[in-house]
């Protein structure tokens, strides 16, 4: 049986996190959105570790956990920040595991590079290659993801901080990657123009700061919720049990353009090469942002599919697309009480995004609204891409309206 996945989260004790970023409101907003297994999050912080403990039982015999009908996989992410060839590296890698000992023996090896109380996303001083070696002499079973592996200052591929290959980063290990997470400024299209990644599962996932922004990207798998059955089908990049990704439009992501925040300088990496990387405002360097880092490593053309890809969809959150449709903020009470009714027709948001037939959405709900979930199916949208750490703007109707992506852990619905 299908079920959506969501396996990078944060906890509360993250850095720019919700208060409310605990187990029953993820429960809560799991079941909203029809998600049916969530990352824990910051597992290497001693805190949280206690509180998810403290909630979620074992599944027996599946390396998952699970809270009031929501799964739970153990997860955390990891900021690598170290010297190598003369060079700062700066990549964020995501960490699962099957058990809370291996989870255990994972924190007191970790421990060893940095404080790993200091925040949910700990800072450490190892290089990509040594975490996957310490990670991997605790347990073949863990499974590594280097994390949104385009963002120019903290990631794997990033035009900052990052490398031109995985090999410069993991070494031999490479071989033992079990996926990775293209990020919010990322689709899977962007990413098969790079003929070495074709082996490798791309999935997608939401990276969440506040219950509200689960599942603005996931996965979905037509597997038992187990966890070698997810990671064998990750690793084989099954196509018959990992079915496709549920994708931002990577024109809303921070990171999509070049660009200068500080100067509101917003260019296509073809006008940034005319200005040779400088901001014509200030003088000083641009942020290369994903579509030039992947232009520049790129071996085949746009648009190139290849055989053995997992299918995405693109959507946007209904909250904006019923902001978008009223012509009012996402946070108002009316977004949130036709958000609520909307669901207690069709379910979850995911169905309502993704599922229900058109014709149902038109005879059901508000006009304009149907129509916002049409579009945005159709991709009948316009977007004003994002540019160093600026999101993007999504135009559903004839409005351009802010992204409501921003996650600070203030933008939310407080619905409990």
């Amino acid at each position: 049986m299908a079920f959506v996945a969501d396996l990078h989260i944060h906890s509360k004790y993250s850095r720019a996190t919700s208060r409310n970023m605990d187990i029953p409101n993820l429960c809560r907003w799991a079941k909203l959105k029809g998600v049916d297994l969530l990352g824990t999050g910051d597992f290497t912080h001693h805190l949280w570790l206690q509180e998810i403990k403290r909630y979620l039982k074992p599944v027996a015999g599946k390396g998952v956990y699970e809270y009031e009908g929501v799964h739970f996989i153990l997860s955390a992410e990891i900021s690598n920040i170290f010297p190598q060839n003369k060079k700062v590296y700066r990549v964020h890698n995501v960490v699962l595991a099957p058990s809370w000992e291996i989870v255990e023996e994972i924190n007191s090896t970790l421990s060893r590079f940095g404080n790993l109380a200091s925040d949910g996303r700990p800072i450490l001083g190892m290089s990509c290659y040594s975490l996957a070696h310490h990670l991997f002499k605790i347990s073949e079973d863990i499974m590594l993801i280097p994390a949104h592996i385009w963002t120019p200052w903290f990631s794997v591929f990033g035009s900052n901080s990052g490398f031109d290959s995985l090999e410069e980063a993991f070494g031999e290990y490479t071989q033992k990657i079990t996926a990775l997470e293209t990020g919010l400024s990322s689709d899977p299209l962007m990413n098969w123009r790079l003929s070495k990644l074709d082996k490798y599962s791309l999935v997608s996932n939401s990276d969440a700061h506040s219950p509200s922004r689960i599942a603005r990207e996931c996965n979905v798998f037509n597997c038992d919720i187990d966890y070698w059955q997810i990671k064998d089908a990750l690793e084989k990049k099954d196509k018959t049990r990992f079915l496709y990704t549920i994708e931002f439009f990577p024109e809303e992501g921070k990171y999509h353009y070049d660009g200068h925040r500080n100067c509101g300088i917003r260019l296509h990496p073809k006008e940034r090469k005319k200005l040779n990387g400088i901001c014509p405002k200030c003088g000083k360097p641009l942020t290369v942002g994903v579509l030039s880092r992947v232009e520049d490593l790129a071996d085949r053309e746009e648009g190139f599919v290849p055989d053995s890809a997992i299918p995405y969809k693109s959507l946007v959150p209904l909250d904006e697309i019923i902001a978008a449709a009223k012509g009012v903020s996402k946070t108002t009470k009316q977004v949130e009480k036709e958000y609520l009714n909307i669901l207690s027709v069709f379910g979850t948001e995911l169905k309502v995004l993704a599922e229900i037939d058109a014709e149902v959405l038109k005879k059901s709900l508000p006009p304009k609204i149907a129509e916002g979930i049409i579009k945005v199916r159709n991709r009948d949208i316009r977007l004003l891409p994002g540019f160093d750490g600026e999101y993007g703007r999504i135009e559903i109707f004839q409005t351009v309206v802010e992204s409501q992506h921003k996650d600070t852990g203030q933008q939310q619905i407080t619905l409990f």
